[in-house]
């Protein structure tokens, strides 16, 4: 059975950001944790153990699993920061 990774946990956002290593990526993931609360009015929360994520909604895939994901978010990756974006309904 599909046990999903990816959901909401309690994990401090500033911690993580913290444990970033390159200086640069750090720096950068503030400024977009600023931005994204900023432009979402949403608090920042941890999904899965390296996404940070602003707001929520619920998606329901046409087999039927359904699954809660974050509106926006950011993760600063080894090689890349990766941005996500709930695109598609109109109602987010």
């Amino acid at each position: 059975m599909y046990k999903l990774k990816t959901k909401e946990t309690t994990n401090s956002v500033i911690e993580f950001i913290e444990s970033v290593e390159n200086l640069k990526k750090r720096e950068n993931a503030y400024q977009l944790l600023d931005i994204f609360t900023e432009t979402t009015g949403y608090t920042a929360k941890m999904w899965g153990p390296s996404i940070i994520g602003f707001g929520t909604y619920h998606y329901k895939y046409a087999s039927g699993h359904e699954v809660d994901a974050p509106l926006v978010g950011f993760s600063p990756r080894k090689a890349k920061i990766s941005l996500y974006f709930a695109a598609g309904d109109p109602k987010r």
